[in-house]
C-alpha cells in the first residue's frame, strides 16, 4: 500500500461533510465527461447537388448535442472507382470546420429546396482549392467529429454529382417573371379598349413646333442617334423616334440630315426612315442619302457635324441616344445658330449639358416613353403602363422586405425569413 491509499481516507474522515459533496460535485462530471466516448455524427447524406449544372455534392447531417468549439467536423473524399476508401485510412481532407458552423440557415438556398431543417449541418462540395467533380462519377465521402485525440467516424456515404435541367431556386424569379408579364397584358388590353392617360413631356410636345418651324423656314432638320451601337437601349430608343419625327417631316416635305458615326446604326435608320415615309404615302420625297456615315472617330464626328450646322443652319436639331464629351460641344453650335434643340439621354453625366443648351430635354426614361408618346399606339402604351406597374410592384416588394428584414431582427423570429425568400434572387 503507497503513501496516498495510507493517508487520503483519514484525510477525508477529517473534512466536513459538505465540502466532500462539493468536491464530488465537481469531480464525479469531469471524470465521467472524460470517459465518456464521442459519437459519431448522426443521419449523414450524400446527394447531388439539385438545380446546379453539375460538379457539387452536398452533405447534410444531425446537429449533435456536444457542437461547440471544442469539437470539430473533418470531411474526407475518395473517388469511388478507385479501391481506396474516404474515412480515416484513406481519403483525403477537404474540409475541416468547427462543429457549430455550416448550418442549413446559412446556406444561400429558400425554403423550398432546402433538403432538411434549418438546424441541421450542410455543406456543398464543389470543384476548386484542389478539388475536381466530375459529372457522373462516384465519391466516397466521410464525416468525422474530432476533439482532442478521439475521433468519430460515421458510415461512408457515396454520390454523383449531375448536371440538373431545372434551376428550382429561382421559381420565384419565374412567378414574378409571370406576374409582370400578366400586368403588361392586362395593360396593352385596357389600352385597346379605352385611351390611357399619359403625363405631359413638354420636349415631346415641341417636335410638331420644332418640325413646323423647319417647315415654314425652309430649312432642313438634323437628327442625331448619340454614340452608341445597336446594342445599347438608348440608341434602339433613339432609333424609333427618328422613325416617328421622319413620318411627320414626310408629310411637310422637309429635308432630314441624319449623320451616322456606326455604319449598322446608319443603315438600320435607313430602313427606318425609308419605312416612315412608306406610311407617310410620300415614298417618292424619300431620299437615300439622308441617312450617311461620317467617321467612328468621336471628335472627328463631333467636328463634321459642327461644320454641318454652321453650313446647313438646320431650323430644328434632335439629339437622341447616349452621349460623352462631344454632347456639349455639339449643342453649342446649334444653339449659337438660333437652332430650336430638342435632347433626349439616359446618360446621366450629360444631362446638365443638354439642360443648359437645349430648349427641351427628356431625361432617362422620358427617351424610353417618347415612341408611345407620340405614336399612341395601344400596345407601346400598354406596354409602358405596364412597366410602370411593375415598378411600383418592385418598389412595394421593397418596402416590405425591409419592414420584414427588420422585425426578424428585433423579434428574433425566423417567419420573416420564409416570405423574403420569395423576395431574393436566387441563382
Amino acid at each position: 500500500m503507497n503513501v496516498l491509499e495510507h493517508v487520503l481516507p483519514h484525510v477525508l474522515i477529517r473534512l466536513p461533510r459538505h465540502i466532500i459533496a462539493v468536491l464530488g460535485f465537481l469531480i464525479v462530471p469531469a471524470i465521467t465527461f472524460a470517459e465518456q466516448p464521442l459519437p459519431p455524427p448522426q443521419f449523414v447524406r450524400a446527394a447531388d447537388t439539385p438545380s446546379d449544372a453539375g460538379g457539387a455534392i452536398m452533405l447534410v447531417w444531425s446537429a449533435s448535442s456536444y457542437d461547440g468549439p471544442g469539437v470539430r467536423y473533418e470531411i474526407r473524399m475518395a473517388n469511388g472507382e478507385s479501391s481506396g476508401t474516404a474515412g480515416s485510412n484513406g481519403g483525403k481532407v477537404i474540409a475541416d470546420f468547427p462543429s457549430d458552423t455550416h448550418y442549413m440557415r446559412d446556406a444561400k438556398l429558400p425554403w423550398w429546396t432546402r433538403p432538411t431543417g434549418q438546424h441541421d449541418h450542410y455543406y456543398a462540395l464543389r470543384s476548386g482549392k484542389g478539388i475536381e467533380l466530375k459529372n457522373g462519377t462516384t465519391y466516397l465521402v466521410t464525416v468525422s467529429a474530432v476533439r482532442g485525440e478521439q475521433r468519430a467516424e460515421a458510415p461512408t456515404v457515396q454520390a454523383v454529382p449531375q448536371p440538373n435541367w431545372v434551376n428550382w431556386n429561382s421559381m420565384n424569379n419565374l412567378l414574378v417573371v409571370l406576374l409582370f408579364g400578366a400586368v403588361v397584358v392586362g395593360s396593352i388590353y385596357a389600352a385597346r379598349r379605352r385611351e390611357i392617360f399619359l403625363r405631359r413631356i413638354p420636349g415631346l410636345d415641341a417636335v410638331d413646333e420644332a418640325i413646323g418651324r423647319a417647315t415654314e423656314l425652309g430649312k432642313p432638320i438634323l437628327f442625331l442617334t448619340g454614340a452608341g451601337d445597336m446594342s445599347e437601349p438608348s440608341t434602339l430608343a433613339a432609333a424609333v423616334i427618328l422613325g416617328r419625327v421622319a413620318k411627320r417631316v414626310a408629310s411637310y416635305e422637309t429635308d432630314l440630315l441624319v449623320p451616322h458615326r456606326d455604319p449598322i446604326v446608319m443603315a438600320v435608320c435607313q430602313e427606318i426612315t425609308k419605312q416612315a415615309y412608306l406610311e407617310a404615302g410620300k415614298p417618292d420625297v424619300f431620299k437615300e442619302d439622308s441617312n450617311f456615315f461620317i467617321t467612328t472617330d468621336q471628335f472627328s464626328y463631333t467636328a463634321s457635324v459642327d461644320g454641318l450646322m454652321l453650313r446647313k443652319q438646320p431650323a430644328a436639331n434632335f439629339f437622341m441616344g447616349s452621349y460623352f464629351a462631344e454632347a456639349l460641344l455639339l449643342t453649342e453650335t446649334g444653339a449659337s445658330t438660333g437652332a430650336i434643340q430638342i435632347a433626349g439621354t439616359d446618360s446621366d453625366h450629360q444631362l446638365p449639358f443638354f439642360v443648359t443648351t437645349c430648349d427641351y430635354t427628356l431625361i432617362g426614361e422620358e427617351l424610353y416613353a417618347a415612341s408611345a408618346y407620340l405614336s399612341r399606339e395601344p400596345v407601346q402604351v400598354g406596354t409602358l403602363r405596364g412597366q410602370d406597374i411593375g415598378k411600383g410592384i418592385v418598389l412595394g416588394m421593397i418596402l416590405l422586405g425591409t419592414l420584414l428584414a427588420t422585425a426578424g431582427v428585433m423579434l428574433g423570429a425566423e417567419w420573416p425569413g420564409f416570405v423574403l425568400d420569395l423576395l431574393k434572387d436566387l441563382k
